[in-house]
């Protein structure tokens, strides 16, 4: 990740709106900022959220709250709880989150 050209700034999370991304099951509420080619959002699922795609997207990613199970295309699984992060670069591994109680994250792509 190059950051280039990019003033300081703050952001204040609670004066985004959220967009809603459906999973098989459950919601994401995405709150977004774009800073050039860099995407920051702070995401939030619903207890019951199963995405609906392999993700080949690279992220890093920070559970602030709740509870995170990803799942890799070649089986391994992973859970994050607050305080826990990962991150994979772009189509470097498949990958899918799901959440039985719910979780917010903190993501930069």
């Amino acid at each position: 990740m190059d950051i280039a050209n990019l003033p300081f700034g703050t952001t204040d999370w609670s004066s985004i709106t959220p967009t809603e991304h459906s999973g098989d099951t459950g919601m994401a509420y995405w709150r977004t900022q774009q800073f050039g080619p860099i995407r920051v959002r702070m995401v939030t699922y619903t207890p019951g959220y199963l995405a609906d795609h392999w993700c080949r997207k690279g992220h890093i990613l920070l559970c602030l709250e709740g509870e995170l199970v990803t799942e890799l295309e070649d089986g391994r699984v992973f859970t994050l709880t607050p305080g826990m992060s990962y991150q994979v670069a772009d189509n470097a591994e498949a990958h899918r989150s799901s959440t039985s109680v719910g979780a917010t994250l903190f993501v930069v792509d």
